[in-house]
């Protein structure tokens, strides 16, 4: 299995390679990608040295699965492109957070309604998804019929 990671070189990125190191994710072929500033430059990851390629490269390698922490403008241009190479792409930008057309999903809780259909995944903000699981329970247990929530972020 071939994964991408686009925005590999942010902080976001460099989170999701030690998930991917700690849960000993099976993978035949990583493909690091950030911006065209990045590109060329090397990242040690697993014992292994890795060169960061352009989203024109990645495409071409066809990666089944595609990890964007890259911001929305990214995910808008290019999530739809490597949908038509058959990739399955999980978006962490909120670029398709209110498309009706793509799935909102929180592993924890609604993974099961993800289908081999399902080829742009969209996931909430960091703080709606620690709060839909610490609430998921709550909600089935007494039937939750509205919350008002505020956040603050920088």
């Amino acid at each position: 299995m071939k994964i991408a990671i686009i925005g590999a070189t942010g902080l976001v990125g460099s989170v999701l390679l030690s998930i991917l190191k700690e849960r000993k994710f099976p993978f035949t072929k990583l493909i690091l990608v950030a911006s065209k500033s990045s590109i060329g430059k090397i990242i040690n990851f697993n014992g292994k040295v890795y060169q960061i390629i352009s989203l024109d490269t990645a495409l071409k390698l066809k990666p089944n699965i595609v990890l964007f922490s890259a911001g929305s403008d990214v995910s808008i241009e290019w999530a739809p492109k490597f949908k038509l190479i058959g990739s399955t792409v999980i978006d962490n930008s909120s670029a398709w957070r209110m498309d009706s057309s793509k799935k909102l999903i929180v592993p924890e809780i609604n993974a099961h309604l993800l289908s081999k259909k399902d080829k742009i995944i969209a996931n909430p903000n960091c703080s709606t998804i620690q709060l839909v699981i610490a609430l998921f329970e709550l909600h089935n247990k007494f039937n939750i019929k509205r919350l008002v929530i505020s956040t603050y972020q920088s």
